[in-house]
């Protein structure tokens, strides 16, 4: 059993490491391809024809390859948990390769992620033995899974349907809830589906169960449209805040999913739980840490008359010949020569 844990450990720390480069060169995707048309967060599809981008892909298939098979040997809520680890990585490469700073409460916040995230893998619970895709499939239609489920659906649609059009541009919650929401079934369906292969590559063949296919459909349907709002999240909002959101709400939805449908904590001593409540309210202060130090994405240029930035100031310099305009972030200086007898 715990032969097993460290395997999906060390499969999880691996998908941490490509899911956070994922992010930001699928960004660098994304922006490339806003230049020469319709940016993702209004509809457009220009990024499926940036090599970028699908590199960044590939990456994120890669990472999420390894997910997949950590789940066949540890339960959600051990890997889950260890995704804190991409914020770190996606954080400091979005500071070093897309200019977004990272400021020193950042890293106080990234740190209170990878902390909360250890006590709660310190206190997992074990998971339970299942035989077959059938065992599954009954604890996924038992009523309390099935009223999550029809929860989360309508919920989604709400947000996709109502929420996305009017503040997706301005609330971050929105885009990244639809993918954390939808995340919480994703992981269940692909559970399912990596104890399936696992009893199948042990001589139990699941092929034949309809249930398999079913969980197949729902995973590959939760995925397309997780992907769909997290590029429309990633171009929009600043990379180093959507990445501890959508962790943080993505393990809280799949760490509940997983309780419901698999009884997670039946069994687990009080002190067990509260320890790992205590480390999942650690994680949460840690991005809301990180959301604090968040710096503003630049607008976007539409046309001429676009001003180039709202936080101008001018200076004037010895006996008024020259002028000196300034960011007041620190960007680069322009500076403007300007005859006295201009003003007679």
């Amino acid at each position: 059993m715990y032969s097993s844990n460290l395997t999906g450990f060390i499969l999880a720390v691996v998908s941490s490491a490509f899911i956070g480069s994922s992010f930001i060169i699928k960004k660098k995707g994304l922006r490339r391809a806003g230049v020469n048309g319709p940016r993702a967060s209004v509809g457009g599809y220009g990024y499926l024809l940036e090599p970028l981008w699908w590199i960044g892909m590939v990456t994120m298939i890669a990472g999420e390859i390894a997910n997949f098979v950590a789940y066949i040997y540890a339960p959600a809520v051990l890997v889950t948990p260890l995704g804190a680890l991409s914020i770190i990585v996606s954080a400091v490469m979005a500071h070093f390769l897309l200019d977004e700073k990272l400021q020193r409460l950042g890293v106080v916040g990234c740190l209170l992620c990878i902390v909360g995230s250890t006590v709660i893998v310190l206190h997992a619970p074990q998971e339970q033995s299942i035989d077959s895709v059938i065992e599954i499939w009954e604890l996924a239609t038992q009523p309390a899974f099935l009223l999550y489920t029809a929860s989360v659906v309508a919920v989604t649609l709400v947000l996709i349907l109502y929420c996305a059009p009017r503040y997706g541009q301005t609330n971050i919650l929105i885009y990244v809830g639809i993918c954390s929401i939808i995340g919480s079934l994703t992981v269940m369906s692909i559970k399912a589906i990596g104890i399936a292969i696992e009893l199948t590559l042990e001589g139990l063949n699941q092929a034949g169960y309809f249930q398999t296919w079913i969980f197949a459909m729902v995973a590959i349907t939760c995925i397309i449209t997780q992907l769909n709002y997290l590029n429309m999240a990633l171009d929009t909002f600043n990379t180093a805040v959507v990445s501890p959101i959508y962790y943080a709400m993505f393990t809280a939805f799949t760490i509940l999913a997983s309780a419901i449908m698999f009884k997670d904590y039946a069994g687990q001593s009080a002190s067990s739980i509260a320890s790992e409540l205590c480390g999942f309210l650690t994680v949460l202060s840690g991005t809301a840490v990180l959301h604090s130090t968040r710096e503003p994405d630049p607008p976007m240029i539409t046309d001429l008359y676009t001003p180039l930035s709202p936080k101008l100031s001018w200076y004037i310099q010895g006996s008024g010949e020259v002028w000196k305009q300034k960011d007041e972030d620190g960007s680069p200086k322009f500076i403007t020569v300007l005859r006295q007898d201009y003003f007679k």
